[in-house]
């Protein structure tokens, strides 16, 4: 049975306990690759979560005619 995938803040949350878990580096190396790959993969869901949540998010600017402008965000840096 295929694993739901989990919410942005369920990976990330996740994703934290395995970095706490690997960063103690009491695994052994079979479980420490096994934990760095579902960090891996959590970390990709999480970006592309990011992506397609940026695509969604539009900045709002007066118009020289006094009304609302829709131009898509682009985040600092």
């Amino acid at each position: 049975m295929a694993e739901k995938k989990k919410t942005f803040e369920q990976a990330m949350i996740r994703l934290e306990e395995i970095v706490t878990q690997l960063e103690k580096g009491e695994a052994p190396l079979e479980e420490s690759l096994k934990l760095f790959d579902e960090g891996m993969t959590l970390m990709k869901q999480c970006s592309a979560l990011l992506d397609k949540a940026e695509q969604k998010v539009s900045k709002l600017t007066v118009g020289t005619d006094g009304g609302p402008v829709e131009t898509p965000f682009h985040g600092e840096g």
